[in-house]
């Protein structure tokens, strides 16, 4: 079976062509996903501070465990908030207060005496990591052509596999450079203020998300806007179709929680946005982003290779995601999402069964784990990391499109946070074997979601897609 497009997939707008329109896209784009970045960097910074960090702050594994987490919490209420606050203010605006949250706690963390003060840093930090998980890429999608909105969105993934890479490459030439310093992890943690600053100022100089202004009334701004990354007949053409269907929801008097609840289309969608994001996590992407080190260490590796070895994940990460935006616009979403849970599966099979055939001691098992730690990593980051952040700015309409991929990253960043809780105490009861084993089971349930209830939105426009998540019409099911 396979979700059938109920209205038009190739909407009747004219051409997209080349020109300096193109070229200002590209650089809202690349403004636009330093917060990506700082997503990426904040939370993989951790995977090589937190041991000098603990020798010199004096931490328990208790306290260890609550400085990885406080900033996976924090990012769950930002991603709540900030969507909100993005419909209300506007989505440039909110990415520059989140700016000055990336900065705000980076320079906490930097200059924290003790446990208390850094635990507040990360939570400031989460904050502005689950504000920027959410909005980015939403700014992305409504400033994009249908024609590459998936490819344009998913540059915020790209860079966020950036700055993870960004964040362990700075750690093992930090640590090894300046390892016997005792305070080496502020070092580490005071890189991030830079992209915060760059994020602040570059933002100051790019345009409001045109479906934001059209919500406002603000349809002259709106049209001046998409007339600097359009040609003219085409930016009045989408504007034109943009006003339309924001008319046609006022009319239905259909704002936030209220129009929600009341459509059991919409209360669907947001059941989905939350399925895509919790299943996202629970492939166990960022257990790796954030115990890279303790999965290597404990496959058999040294403390100090380990936190070299652990760039190599990283390098194909960022590999993994610009193939997924060559293949976003060739490969339909559905697609994507199920090779993903599916080779993801695989490889957490093969974990499992490679730390149970080759005991502790075995001089090959440390790079065979390694190996597959890589292809796990590959997978995720080609077919469901890009996929699932483009898809999740798509899928909602106007009116809750906030609120919807609010409630969803909040969902996403709970998962991870209890994950990133808990892994630990995952590993030392079961061991790599049973930890495995576990994810396998969890995203087998995923493979039959995506299968069951994903609806397919590549080559549509938002407002196609809009029209059809409220009527339903998106979920209509044709036998092949």
């Amino acid at each position: 079976m396979a979700m059938a497009h109920a209205s038009q997939s190739a909407p009747s707008l004219p051409v997209l062509t080349d020109g300096p329109h193109r070229k200002r896209l590209g650089v809202v784009a690349l403004v636009a996903t330093f917060g990506g970045l700082l997503f990426g960097y904040d939370s993989g910074v951790i995977n090589g501070a937190l041991l000098p960090m603990s020798r010199d702050l004096g931490l328990t594994a208790i306290t260890e465990g609550v400085v990885t987490s406080s900033l996976l919490f924090g990012a769950a209420v930002g991603a709540a908030v900030c969507g909100r606050l993005a419909d209300a203010w506007g989505r440039r605006t909110t990415i520059n207060i989140l700016a000055v949250g990336f900065l705000i706690g980076t320079l906490l963390c930097v200059f924290s005496p003790d446990f208390g003060v850094m635990v507040v840093g990360r939570v400031v930090l989460g904050l502005a990591v689950g504000g920027a998980s959410g909005v980015v890429p939403v700014f992305l999608a409504e400033l994009a052509p249908y024609e590459i909105r998936g490819s344009l969105a998913g540059r915020n993934e790209v860079m966020v596999a950036v700055g993870a890479l960004a964040a362990f490459v700075m750690n093992a030439v930090i640590g090894n450079v300046w390892g016997e310093l005792p305070e080496v992890w502020r070092i580490m943690l005071a890189v991030c203020g830079l992209p915060a600053l760059f994020l602040f100022f570059g933002m100051l100089r790019m345009p409001e998300s045109p479906r934001w202004l059209v919500s406002k009334g603000r349809i002259s701004e709106a049209e001046a806007v998409l007339g600097t990354i359009r040609p003219l007949e085409r930016a009045r053409a989408e504007v034109a179709d943009i006003v339309r269907i924001a008319e046609e929801e006022k009319e239905a008097h259909a704002t936030g929680w209220r129009a929600v609840i009341r459509n059991k289309w919409l209360v669907r969608i947001l059941l989905v946005g939350i399925g895509i994001g919790v299943f996202q996590q629970l492939t166990g992407i960022n257990t790796i982003v954030y115990y890279g080190q303790t999965v290597l260490t404990e496959s058999g590796f040294s403390s100090s290779a380990a936190l070299i070895a652990n760039v190599v994940p990283g390098i194909i990460g960022v590999v993994g995601s610009i193939v997924s935006l060559r293949m976003m616009e060739r490969v339909n979403r559905r697609t994507m999402f199920m090779s993903g849970y599916g080779l993801i599966t695989v490889c957490h099979l093969l974990i499992g069964t490679a730390s149970f055939l080759l005991p502790a001691g075995n001089p090959v098992r440390p790079y065979v784990i390694l190996v597959l730690v890589v292809a796990f990593v590959g997978a995720m980051q080609t077919f469901l990391n890009v996929a699932t952040w483009v898809i999740l700015s798509e899928i909602f309409p106007l009116h809750m499109r906030g609120l919807g991929i609010g409630v969803s990253v909040f969902c996403l960043w709970v998962a991870n946070a209890v994950l990133g809780l808990f892994f630990p105490s995952l590993v030392a009861s079961l061991g790599l074997t049973g930890s495995f084993f576990t994810l396998a089971a969890l995203n087998l349930i995923a493979l039959v979601f995506i299968y069951t209830q994903l609806p397919e939105t590549r080559g549509r426009t938002l407002e196609s897609v809009e029209e059809d998540v409220t009527t339903g019409a998106i979920y209509v099911v044709r036998k092949r």
